[in-house]
């Protein structure tokens, strides 16, 4: 071999492990070397470790061999990942990465080979996954403010552009200098992360990174002259996901108790409504009387990017209770079918009229602003016409995440004489039942810890004003013109109707700390969808039911009095 070529020294006990030779350049002494790649195991990533394994089961390992990693010249502290598994990282890392940032960046007008541009890269991604957060954040702040785009060269070819034009010169060199203009205005990083994109497991890379750029903009301040910077950074990374994850190359995928142990180990992790509790619980989720859809892409194959449950019924269900007894009411008897008898639920497609989709999860935060969820139910709706013709009701069974914090603040509100939300009647009748003269804070105490659901006397009397006020919530509390709940603003511009308030449709400790165990009914109606869309979206109009009207209505008037005062 070449003088300077280093192999690996691999143990015998690695030999199960698949290898794979590539080629690098080591940047400190100038030579190309022939190293292994080994593959490593997800939840060896620093990144994932924060994944917990929820549950366990006998019949498969939920952890596998899903990246690669290069194993680099151990002399070089970039060469070798598993370097910065065995110690935190440092501000020499970080200064050592910004200086590889520059060197990979420098190949950008040149002509050199596309495998060392890649190899560079590669070693540029492996080290970044391993910085510890403040360390990631410096070197985000690095890219976004030194690796953008260069003002003053921008102004340059502006101002010659102009005068190329003002001289009425050939279209030729117009066109020119768009083109020299055109490339100027693109930021220096999409580049890189053109090349990122095009690695094994880069788009996911990309799309943590994203998840990153993120997180540090939610805590920079608004006058810290990096955040304008990182601003772009992260809408240039958006604009590329954007194109990359096009519903066209989306895949939808049912999950079933047959599918793959990681998808479903994933299922259950990333369910971000109604938490997982057990495998039995995900095994009656994806079971009879239930449909479990993702989307996935092609170049992450194994992380489902948006999960949607849905429940088969022969009714719009009020609560969760109700979607839960739905399946063993509707099931078939199966004694007449001996081969069936073992089957403790069998589906009746005659008697499945409705589809209620009770939780839909976005479950990478790097793709946050990228319609995902509203293609899919479409998607879903779709699926579901073909496999049971008799279905014709379409509806959500939606929380409502931000409610009880809301109502938390109106009652400090009222407390100080700010407003009013409960009617005089009703205050004398709570004061009288708590036997208390400070109604607002004993009311406090009551919702913060829950303890007024324990009482049927209390549940009866707090129904009337609740719903009042949950509804003035959905529908009359706007931003920016749309509703101010995050759950209602995605049906609403999807065009559903804000169909139907549940009073104890979700008696959770995560469904009272949320909203006091109410839950909403958004109804798709298919053939006024489209239009319900547009007039949410072009004049603000929220498209609602009797119900959820007079309840508003209620509130309203009530609010009216207050003002007048």
């Amino acid at each position: 071999m070449r003088r300077g070529v280093r192999v690996a020294q691999l143990n015998g006990a690695l030999s199960s492990i698949a290898l794979k030779n590539i080629f690098f350049e080591n940047t400190s002494r100038g030579y190309y070397s022939i190293v292994p790649h080994l593959s490593r195991m997800a939840s060896g990533d620093p990144d994932n470790l924060k994944n917990r394994t929820l549950f366990t089961r006998p019949r498969c390992d939920a952890r596998k061999n899903t990246g690669n990693e290069d194993v680099d010249d151990p002399d070089d502290i970039f060469s070798s990942p598993e370097h910065f598994a065995r110690r935190p990282s440092t501000i020499d890392d970080e200064h050592r990465l910004e200086k590889l940032l520059k060197e990979v960046l420098a190949y950008r007008d040149t002509n050199v080979s596309s495998w060392i541009v890649e190899s560079k890269v590669k070693i540029l991604c492996s080290a970044y996954r391993y910085l510890l957060k403040p360390h990631k954040d410096g070197f985000l702040k690095v890219l976004a403010c030194e690796h953008s785009v260069d003002h003053q060269m921008v102004c340059k070819a502006a101002k010659s552009l102009v005068g190329a034009q003002q001289e009425e010169c050939d279209k030729f060199q117009v066109i020119k200098g768009e083109e020299r203009l055109k490339n100027l205005l693109t930021p220096q990083y999409s580049w890189l992360f053109i090349h990122m994109g095009r690695l094994e497991k880069g788009v996911k890379f990309l799309v943590d990174l994203r998840t990153d750029v993120l997180t540090l903009l939610s805590e920079l301040d608004v006058k810290d002259p990096s955040a304008l910077p990182l601003q772009q950074l992260n809408l240039t990374l958006k604009e590329m996901l954007s194109l990359w994850f096009s519903v066209g190359f989306l895949n939808l995928e049912r999950v079933t108790w047959k599918s793959p142990c990681e998808m479903l180990q994933k299922i259950s992790e990333y369910e971000a409504v109604h938490p997982v509790r057990s495998w039995t619980d995900l095994k009656r989720r994806v079971g009879p009387y239930r449909r479990c859809f993702v989307y996935t892409h092609s170049s992450m194959p194994d992380e489902p990017l948006v999960v949607l449950h849905t429940a088969l019924s022969d009714e719009i269900a009020s609560s969760m209770k109700g979607i839960v007894s739905a399946a063993s009411r509707m099931s078939m008897d199966t004694s007449a079918f001996p081969s069936m008898s073992g089957d403790p639920v069998v589906e009746d497609p005659n008697n499945i009229k409705a589809a209620i989709f009770y939780s839909i999860s976005s479950t990478q935060k790097g793709l946050q602003g990228i319609e995902l969820g509203n293609y899919l139910i479409k998607r879903v709706v779709r699926e579901l016409q073909a496999e049971f013709p008799l279905v014709t009701k379409f509806s959500s069974l939606s929380p409502i995440p931000t409610f009880r914090s809301w109502l938390m603040d109106k009652i400090k509100a009222a407390e100080k004489g700010q407003t009013d939300i409960l009617l005089d009647k009703e205050i004398e009748d709570l004061q009288a039942y708590l036997k208390t003269d400070n109604l607002w804070a004993e009311l406090k105490r009551l919702f913060k810890t829950n303890g007024w659901i324990s009482d049927i006397d209390l549940i009866r009397m707090m129904e009337t004003p609740l719903m009042r006020l949950c509804a003035r919530y959905l529908y009359l509390e706007k931003r920016r013109g749309y509703a101010l709940d995050s759950v209602a603003n995605f049906h609403l511009r999807n065009g559903a109707v804000m169909w139907r308030l549940n009073w104890q449709a979700n008696l959770t400790p995560r469904g009272l700390d949320n909203s006091c165990g109410i839950m909403v009914n958004y109804r798709y109606f298919l053939e006024e969808t489209e239009r319900n869309s547009r007039a949410y979206l072009e004049k603000q109009h929220i498209a609602t039911s009797d119900q959820i009207q007079k309840l508003a209505g209620a509130a309203n008037a009530l609010m009216k009095v207050t003002s007048k005062i």
